[in-house]
């Protein structure tokens, strides 16, 4: 280090020293050797570096030749979570809110993905590069101990290899832990010993999931990695045994009985548990009286029960391409709770008498008890709307014309029409997908989600909307959306503007509502079309639980909640509660930050099941392109970075990547502002929304990745 002007790393390799000495007062001398300083100038340099962090308040001088931390700087030392990126660096996401901060490998002390950890800031790092620079000091709380993997034998060890991206470091383990697992195959590996920043990480085989690339194994590893129980304690067990389906008269007598009204459900076709059901009624006035039913699955399910506590930490059912892990044991979920065809059954409901122009001329909202007459499927509802026949033809006309003018009503006031498309692969006996079916949103579908849209916000607005200084705003549940990051939006308008497209107004957010409108109406059946809406969708904020109230930016509400699937989400539940609190005279709750506690939960076990969603397509997607390795395809290009293009193919969704070194020989160079890769002799150019023809050049079923190359050019 022969050097007279000390540079930014070695300034940061000086203070890594005064981190790692914190717990004492040290002199220059005793830090120089902690970093192998040897010669007079590099000692000098030292010293006169650490005499610049007492100047600048970092350190504080004891006046005989010795320094050490100030309270200043060890309250500096901030908390957060990992978000571990697949090259080994990390961002915090920090607790107090502060932009995220980023923490180079050599920085990450043994952290590892969502730990929750102690940071702090590097010195004269912050202004250099475009977000603020930081050490993780120490970890105060691991997200999880075990991880799923694959095992590697060894002559005298093993060890397994994590499935993670994020988890980039392997797991020591010895031969008398592998619980007599095969080389090759996947296992559920625990830590047993966190070691240090050099020291390996070692754990226990304590589970064999069986063969990679199976069935069995891969959507076991699935269950593992997010932690989803695959069958209830028997205790909940019982107690949901115990519960009669019977319902008791003196129950009945308390509710509106809508048991002589025309009731429906339409739901998916392999659907089990109907959360909702829609009455209808033909008013004299001319009016129709619409009703939207819920499950009442608070009756069942006594707060703090066994019952209530093991739903709660679920917090919500996971769809998974071949299971449903549910919140509520089969026989709540599927039985005493479903809203089947010809039970009698208890609900909470919103009443709505409405005009033929679907203006709402008042609401009720409370108990009921309701007799379904039929149950459509989603499929059955739109042949009959398509061909204006089949049972209750009349009635479904109807409805679909008022949810028809409530959907435009909603885009007018500034609910946006994020169009979006799901997968769903037909499997056959042994789990294998066969066929890739793009679901498409239709009619039926959509006078549902309508009709379920105006209960959820007439219920939070019935009551989280103050009416008046004798009736105030009381706690509640609320389905929380923000606005959007003003960064993004940017980012989001110069990139469709470089496609073309006339773009968005970013002015105010009703203005930018109906302009995203106007240009996701342009995009419609283009090829473009779902990389700009799902780009548009980053370009918002995440939509959460929280009992306090900033509305829901995307659809345009000022009050909403979830009221209308309490079998599969838990805040649908706190919200009935709250509701029926209410309904019979409560006052405020005590303790609302108890609710906020929950809501945290529930948000965070929302994008869990998220997660895990996707984990199960991507590997079904994977194992679906295994069998067609040597067909071109059409596809997309989603994503663009320097390493690279994420593709889709049109057909079926299955994405992957086309890594530069893979395209025809040039020099390419990657453009950020208009998200494109040009190459400079032959002048080829990749940008988002293209269209391509590729095919699989590899797959790794363990990391559930697909790598493609062109086809032709």
């Amino acid at each position: 280090m022969k050097q007279n002007t000390p540079t930014t790393l070695y300034i940061d390799a000086v203070w890594k020293a005064v981190e790692n000495m914190s717990s004492k007062a040290f002199n220059y001398k005793e830090l120089a050797a902690g970093i192998q300083a040897t010669t007079v100038d590099e000692k000098t340099m030292i010293k006169n570096i650490l005499d610049t962090f007492a100047k600048q308040g970092k350190l504080k001088s004891t006046g005989n030749g010795k320094y050490h931390y100030t309270e200043e700087v060890v309250s500096k030392q901030l908390t957060g979570k990992v978000d571990m990126t697949s090259s080994g660096s990390a961002y915090i996401i920090c607790d107090d809110g502060s932009p995220d901060v980023y923490i180079p490998a050599a920085y990450i002390n043994n952290a590892l993905h969502q730990d929750k950890i102690i940071f702090s800031l590097s010195p004269n790092r912050s202004s250099k590069i475009r977000k603020p620079e930081g050490k993780i000091v120490k970890v105060t709380q691991r997200a999880k101990d075990s991880f799923v993997g694959v095992l590697h034998l060894q002559k005298k060890f093993a060890f397994v290899v994590p499935d993670s991206a994020r988890m980039n470091v392997d797991i020591m383990v010895s031969l008398e832990n592998i619980l007599h697992a095969k080389a090759g195959e996947k296992v559920v590996v625990q830590i047993t010993s966190w070691g240090t920043a050099t020291d390996d990480y070692v754990g226990k085989v304590v589970k064999v999931l069986g063969e990679v690339g199976s069935h069995k194994a891969e959507m076991g590893g699935i269950m593992e990695e997010f932690k989803l129980p695959e069958e209830f304690p028997q205790d909940v067990i019982d107690f949901a045994a115990a519960i009669p389906e019977i319902l008791p008269q003196a129950e009945i007598a308390k509710r509106k009985d809508y048991r002589n009204i025309l009731t429906f459900t339409i739901d998916p076709i392999d659907a089990k548990d109907f959360d909702d059901a829609i009455s209808y009624q033909l008013l004299p006035n001319g009016n129709y009286e619409i009703g939207v039913h819920i499950a009442d699955v608070s009756y069942y399910m006594p707060e703090n029960s066994i019952l209530d506590k093991e739903a709660y930490k679920r917090a919500t059912s996971v769809y998974l391409v071949d299971r449903v892990v549910h919140m509520l044991p089969e026989r709540l979920a599927g039985g005493v709770c479903s809203l089947r065809p010809l039970e009698d059954k208890l609900c909470f409901a919103a009443i709505f008498e409405i005009t033929p122009q679907a203006e709402v001329v008042s609401e009720w909202i409370g108990r009921t008890v309701i007799h379904s007459n039929h149950r459509f499927t989603y499929e059955e509802a739109q042949e009959v709307l398509e061909t204006k026949k089949g049972k209750y033809v009349a009635e479904l006309m109807i409805l679909d014309t008022i949810a028809k003018i409530l959907r435009n009503q909603r885009y007018v006031n500034g609910s946006i029409n994020f169009h979006s498309q799901e997968v769903k692969f037909v499997l056959d006996e042994q789990g294998n997908p066969i066929q890739v079916v793009i679901k498409e949103s239709k009619d039926a579908h959509q006078l549902i989600e309508d009709f379920m849209l105006l209960a959820n916000q007439s219920v939070a607005t019935f009551i989280g909307k103050a009416k008046g200084k004798d009736n105030p705003s009381k706690t509640f549940v609320y389905r929380i959306h923000d606005t959007p990051d003003e960064n993004k939006l940017i980012e989001f308008n110069n990139f469709v503007k470089t496609l073309g497209y006339t773009g968005i107004q970013i002015d105010n957010k009703n203005v930018l509502a109906k302009s995203m409108n106007k240009l996701l109406d342009t995009l419609k059946d283009k090829p473009e079309e779902s990389v700009i809406a799902s780009l548009a969708v980053r370009s918002m904020a995440k939509a959460s639980y929280s009992i306090h109230n900033i509305g829901h930016y995307g659809l345009g509400f000022a009050y909403y909640s979830h009221f209308t699937s309490p079998i599969r989400r838990y805040p649908d539940v706190m919200t009935h509660r709250l509701l029926a609190h209410y309904l019979d005279g409560g006052k405020d709750v005590k303790n609302p930050e108890h609710l906020e506690e929950q809501c945290k939960h529930s948000s965070a076990q929302e994008r869990k099941a998220t997660d895990a969603e996707r984990a199960s397509i991507k590997y079904k997607q994977v194992q679906f392109m295994q069998g067609h390795m040597d067909t071109p395809h059409q596809a997309i290009i989603t994503g663009i970075n320097d390493r690279g293009f994420y593709v889709e193919i049109i057909s079926n969704k299955c994405e992957g990547m086309i890594k530069i070194d893979t395209l025809p020989k040039d020099f390419y160079q990657f453009d950020k502002e208009r998200l494109e890769i040009v190459g400079q002799r032959t002048k080829l150019k990749f940008r988002l929304g293209d269209v391509l023809t590729i095919k699989v050049r590899r797959i790794d079923v363990m990391k559930k990745l697909i790598d493609f190359e062109l086809g032709e050019v």
